[in-house]
């Protein structure tokens, strides 16, 4: 095999600049985000919350199996994304979902 150097990869300067937004998450494919929420509630919740968190998770996600519309699929997976990382990093105790966001959840 021949090395080419023209065919090698080269580091990118696109969005390092500071005034850039940073770059998006990457989502996480449905069933992968699902087990992680089911994990993430066995680590971190009490017994209670794990059930009715458990439950709610398990029912959303079934009323979406059928969803075509990317720009829901995207929206779902980002905001159970979002509420993952806030269970698994502890950051949501005492703080209250605005209504905006319940509404993007389900």
């Amino acid at each position: 095999m021949r090395h080419a150097a023209r065919l090698l990869a080269s580091p990118s300067t696109l969005g390092t600049s500071p005034s850039l937004r940073p770059a998006p998450l990457a989502l996480l494919p449905p069933i992968p985000l699902y087990r992680r929420l089911l994990r993430a509630h066995r680590r971190f919740l009490a017994k209670d919350m794990r059930v009715l968190g458990d439950e709610y998770v398990k029912r959303e996600f079934r009323a979406h199996r059928d969803v075509e519309n990317p720009l829901h699929i995207v929206g779902f997976l980002k905001e159970w994304q979002l509420y993952a990382q806030r269970v698994e990093g502890n950051s949501w105790r005492g703080e209250k979902m605005d209504k905006e966001r319940i509404d993007k959840m389900s």
